[in-house]
C-alpha cells in the first residue's frame, strides 16, 4: 500500500497537457512554499548555515577507491570530471556548492549526466529547482521529466541519467526542504527581524498616544493638497509621523499645542529583550541545520568545546550528507563493470574538515603511525604533500608482541637478564 501511494503520487506527469489554457503540467521553477527560500536566506543565521554546509561539502577532496584493496585509482575520466570541471562554466567547487545549496533550500538537487558515445559521463548539468520532477510510469518504472538547461528541451529522462541529491524524505523519492521543515522557526525569526527594522526605521522610538482635551470626533474633514479628505485625527497623526518619526528625526524636540500630550505606551528596547530573542532564534535555526552554535557566533566559545563540536559536526551533520552523495555518484557515474568487477567507489575525504585543528590532527596521525595503520607517505598524502623515499614502510612498537609469542619472548628476555 505504501509503494502504491508513492507510485500514484509521482505518476503520469508526462501525460499532463501543457497549454496556456491548462497549465497544470508546466514546471516554471516555482519554489516549495511561495519563494520563501530566498527570503529565508536574508536571515544571517539561515544564510550562514547553508554556506557552512555547502562549503564543507564542496571543498572535500574526491577520490576513486577500490573497495576491496582500498587502493586509490587515479586514471579514470569520471574522477577528472568530478575534480576539475563538471561542465564548461563551473569549477568542481562551484558545482558541488550549488548542488548542496539547492538540496538544502529546495529539498532536491538535480543534474543531467551528459555521456559520450561510449556511455562515459563527460558533463554534469545542474537543473534549476522546479525544472525536474521524478515520477513512475504504469509499470512502476522510475523516470525523471524536466528541461535540459543547455538546449531548453522538455523531455523524459532515464533515472540513470539524472543525479539526484535529496534531503530528508518521507517517501524515498523526493526530499523535503530544510527551510520548509523549519518554516515556523524561520518565519518567527523573519518577523522579529522585520520588527527590529521598523523599530529603528522609526528612530528607535516606540509608539505612544497623543491626547488632548479637545473633542476631535465631530470636527470637519481636512482637504489635502491632492484634493483628498481625511479626518482631523488622521491629519494630526500624519503630521506627527512626518516630523518626529524616522531615524533622521530621532531625538528631535517635540512642540505640542492645543493642550496635546504624548504618552509612550510600548516597552523599551531593553524590555523587548531583542538580544535574547535573537539568540534564541539563532539557536533554533542552528538545531534545524545541525550546525554547532559556535559556528554561528553564539554559545560557548572555549577551545576544548569547539574542538569537540567540530568532531560532532563531522559525525552528525556532514557524514549523513556525504554517504548518500557518494552512493548516488558511484551508482550513476560508474559503469556496472567498474562497480562490480573493479570494485570502484567514489569517495570523499572528510579529514580536510579538521585541517584547522593542528593539535588534533597531529595526535591522530601520531597514534595511527605508531600502531602501524598509516605510513609516512599515507600521512603526507592526506596533507596533499608528495611522497618521500622510504615513506611507504610502516612501523610499530617492539613493546607489543602477538599473544601467542608472548610467553617465549618473555622467557628469552628473562634469560638474557640472568646472563648479565
Amino acid at each position: 500500500m505504501i509503494l502504491e501511494s508513492v507510485f500514484n503520487k509521482h505518476k503520469d506527469i508526462s501525460n499532463r497537457t501543457l497549454t496556456l489554457d491548462s497549465p497544470d503540467g508546466w514546471n516554471t521553477g516555482q519554489t516549495l512554499f511561495g519563494g520563501a527560500e530566498l527570503q529565508a536566506m536574508k536571515l544571517p543565521a539561515v544564510n550562514a548555515c547553508i554556506e557552512i554546509i555547502a562549503d564543507s561539502i564542496a571543498k572535500m577532496p574526491i577520490y576513486l577507491m577500490n573497495s576491496k584493496t582500498r587502493e586509490r585509482v587515479t586514471d579514470n575520466p569520471v574522477l577528472e570530471l568530478l575534480t576539475s570541471r563538471p561542465n564548461e562554466i563551473m569549477t568542481a567547487f562551484d558545482y558541488f556548492k550549488l548542488m548542496e545549496s539547492r538540496r538544502i533550500a529546495y529539498g532536491n538537487a538535480y543534474a543531467i549526466i551528459i555521456r559520450d558515445k561510449f556511455g562515459i559521463p563527460c558533463e554534469l548539468l545542474p537543473v534549476e529547482a522546479g525544472y525536474m520532477t521524478p515520477f513512475f510510469d504504469d509499470k512502476g518504472k522510475l523516470w525523471y521529466v524536466g528541461t535540459n538547461p543547455k538546449t531548453g528541451e522538455y523531455r523524459k529522462f532515464w533515472d540513470c541519467d539524472i543525479i539526484h541529491y535529496k534531503a530528508f524524505s518521507v517517501d524515498g523519492i523526493e526530499g523535503v526542504s530544510y527551510l520548509k521543515r523549519g518554516a515556523m522557526v524561520i518565519e518567527a525569526a523573519l518577523q522579529s527581524q522585520k520588527y527590529e527594522k521598523n523599530f529603528y526605521a522609526n528612530g528607535a522610538r516606540l509608539t505612544g498616544v497623543l491626547t488632548t482635551e479637545t473633542d476631535l470626533t465631530n470636527k470637519p474633514e481636512i482637504v489635502m493638497e491632492d484634493g483628498s479628505k481625511i479626518s482631523i485625527k488622521d491629519a494630526i497623526r500624519a503630521s506627527w509621523d512626518k516630523i518626529y518619526s524616522g531615524a533622521d528625526n530621532a531625538y528631535r524636540t517635540a512642540v505640542l499645542d492645543f493642550g496635546m500630550k504624548y504618552t509612550p505606551i510600548s516597552a523599551s528596547n531593553k524590555d523587548a529583550q531583542f538580544i535574547e530573542s535573537k539568540a534564541a532564534s539563532i539557536e533554533d535555526i542552528g538545531r534545524l541545520f545541525n550546525i554547532p552554535l559556535y559556528k554561528l557566533g553564539v554559545g560557548k566559545q572555549t577551545y576544548a568545546s569547539n574542538v569537540q563540536a567540530s568532531i560532532e559536526y563531522m559525525q552528525r551533520t556532514l557524514s549523513p550528507i556525504v554517504t548518500p552523495i557518494e552512493q548516488e555518484d558511484t551508482y550513476k557515474l560508474l559503469t556496472i563493470d567498474q562497480r562490480t568487477k573493479l570494485n570502484l567507489q567514489i569517495r570523499r575525504n572528510m579529514m580536510g574538515e579538521l585541517r584547522g585543528d593542528w593539535a588534533s590532527r597531529a595526535d591522530w596521525f601520531k597514534a595511527m603511525s605508531e600502531t602501524g595503520v598509516y605510513s609516512v607517505n599515507d600521512i603526507r598524502q592526506l596533507e596533499d604533500m608528495p611522497n618521500v623515499e622510504g615513506g611507504d614502510s610502516r612501523k610499530a612498537s617492539l613493546n607489543y608482541v602477538p599473544l601467542h609469542l608472548w610467553e617465549d619472548l618473555s622467557v628469552k628476555r628473562n634469560e638474557g637478564g640472568e646472563n648479565k
